[in-house]
């Protein structure tokens, strides 16, 4: 199996080519991230938020240079808290785009991003870092005096708004079969012709989804080597390319399996297309890719709610949570370790999930006091 997924490939060769426009010492803290195992596509991420950031010094005439790549890392030493404040307020009231003409503020998740991602450079360059004399760059942190907003948020409120985009009990089983056997009534045309050639793997990207409570990355990323039926298991690789084995329902392997017995047949995939969800391009055979699984979850769950809303492969994997943690008693151990997180902090978000067991309690309360 690979060490990396197919995201974290395309996004490694992005990472190399936009490195050519920044400083040597923003290259030399990737390649320090590099050898901690960051994920590429969490680098890329970083880039972009330090290419934003660069391009701010410049315009404001902080920064006396003709581009990023000769901005000096004594400029950041220098840099005073207000400077990095009013650049956070830059971020917060600049209007940005999220689809033709509509704009929007960005979200506090996003400014805090910018934040830790500028946070991890200045750590890097004040304590990692090495001249000739054997001293660090710089001592003087900046960005330990900023801070990051918190979500004021709490977990159940959090929990009960994911709760309302998320499918529930009988619903996961009501949208399989919709997609499997009401949908190619609904459509007629090139979307029915589309439809049919695709009709088994989408069904199966589907069922994978709601089976294994996989990221979209690692879906995209599965290949062919990595199917256990004999155990139901599927072998993933995670974030930062760490290698798991996951649990996968038999109902979901079952669509697995048809898919792959048409998968050759309809794509002509060959032995070397080792990647499982395959799509024809240009007249070849590539992997499907990320956007391409966002947009069929997206359109076969929008024709699920009749128009009112969609789902992203996101909230598919919340949906799989939800019910897993429901079926195992509670025990977020396993939840943590089917769904690949790290802290069992960000698994335990998904307790409060169905409101349904607190009105149950909240009932038997009302009914023992009458007593």
């Amino acid at each position: 199996m690979a060490s990396q997924s197919l995201e974290q490939q395309k996004h490694e060769k992005r990472l190399e080519n936009h490195l050519n426009e920044f400083p040597k010492y923003v290259i030399e803290y990737v390649q320090a991230q590099k050898r901690k195992k960051r994920s590429p596509s969490t680098l890329l991420g970083y880039l972009h938020d330090y290419k934003k950031f660069f391009l701010y010094l410049l315009q404001e005439g902080i920064a006396d240079c003709e581009t990023i790549k000769d901005i000096p890392y004594s400029l950041l030493e220098k840099l005073r808290k207000d400077q990095l404040e009013f650049y956070i307020d830059f971020l917060r009231e600049e209007k940005i785009e999220v689809r033709k003409g509509v704009k929007k503020n960005r979200s506090n998740e996003a400014i805090n991003r910018n934040i830790s991602a500028l946070t991890s450079l200045f750590n890097y360059l004040t304590t990692e870092t090495e001249n000739k004399e054997g001293e660090c760059y710089f001592y003087r942190n900046v960005m330990s005096k900023i801070k990051i907003a918190r979500n004021s948020e709490s977990a159940s409120r959090r929990s009960k708004n994911m709760s309302s985009k998320i499918l529930h009990d009988s619903s996961i089983t009501d949208f399989l079969h919709f997609v499997k056997n009401i949908y190619q009534q609904e459509i007629d045309g090139k979307q029915k012709s589309r439809f049919t050639k695709n009709k088994e793997r989408d069904i199966a990207i589907l069922s994978l989804f709601l089976g294994t409570g996989l990221r979209v990355s690692e879906l995209a990323s599965l290949t062919l080597d990595a199917i256990d039926f004999n155990e139901c298991q599927i072998d993933v690789v995670r974030k930062g390319g760490k290698e798991d084995t996951v649990e996968i329902l038999k109902d979901s392997l079952e669509d697995l399996e048809a898919y792959l017995g048409v998968r050759n047949a309809k794509y002509k995939a060959k032995s070397q297309d080792y990647y499982v969800f395959v799509t024809n391009y240009q007249g070849s055979v590539k992997p499907i890719s990320v956007r391409a699984i966002q947009n069929l979850v997206e359109r076969y769950s929008k024709a699920f709610n009749k128009g009112q809303r969609s789902l992203s492969p996101h909230k598919l994997r919340h949906s799989f949570a939800g019910e897993h943690l429901k079926n195992s008693s509670g025990n977020i151990v396993l939840l943590r370790d089917q769904l690949g997180h790290n802290s069992i902090e960000t698994t335990a978000l998904y307790t409060n999930l169905d409101r349904k067991e607190h009105k149950k309690v909240m009932k038997n309360m009302t009914e023992s006091r009458k007593k």
